[in-house]
């Protein structure tokens, strides 16, 4: 992923009003590692249930707010996050809403996914292989997980962006 500025960050979030968007945390930006990120992806830290999301669609940065349900998955049960297909306990997958962009989403509608609780996909698929994809090397794997998330995540910012 190429790096981000607040101000592109900002600019880039369709689905929020300006007040929502004066008010968004940003993570630690010089802190970030965008070599090994498809998304900048990261939740409120005072406890809200809002997430943010920033990826490059072609030339330009696209973010969008998400919000975690109150109720979870039923503990003892695995789960899979819809991004990153990472089999995990349901306590580490929630759903989350955003808000669609533009007339439809001032209607009150939305799409929802379930997703890692910290939105931290990027760091998911960088985990040791399955044992389906031992046959792979390290950078292999990656590359491919890495194509199927970008994959996933453009495809549910599309349906967030449609407008009917």
């Amino acid at each position: 992923m190429r790096e981000l500025t607040a101000e592109q960050i900002r600019g880039s979030i369709v689905n929020a009003t300006e007040a929502e968007i004066a008010r968004m945390p940003l993570p630690g930006l010089y802190e970030t590692l965008w070599d090994e990120r498809e998304y900048l992806g990261w939740r409120d830290p005072d406890g809200s249930p809002r997430g943010y999301i920033v990826h490059w669609v072609d030339d330009r940065p696209v973010g969008f707010m998400v919000r975690a349900a109150s109720s979870t998955l039923r503990p003892g049960i695995g789960a899979m996050c819809s991004f990153c297909h990472t089999p995990q306990p349901s306590t580490q997958v929630l759903m989350f809403s955003a808000p669609k962009g533009g007339a439809a989403g001032r209607d009150g509608n939305t799409i929802g996914t379930y997703l890692c609780a910290d939105l931290a996909c990027s760091m998911m698929i960088r985990m040791l292989a399955a044992t389906s994809e031992l046959t792979l090397s390290r950078s292999e794997v990656v590359a491919r997980r890495s194509a199927g998330l970008t994959e996933r995540l453009q495809r549910f910012t599309t349906n967030l962006l449609k407008t009917a």
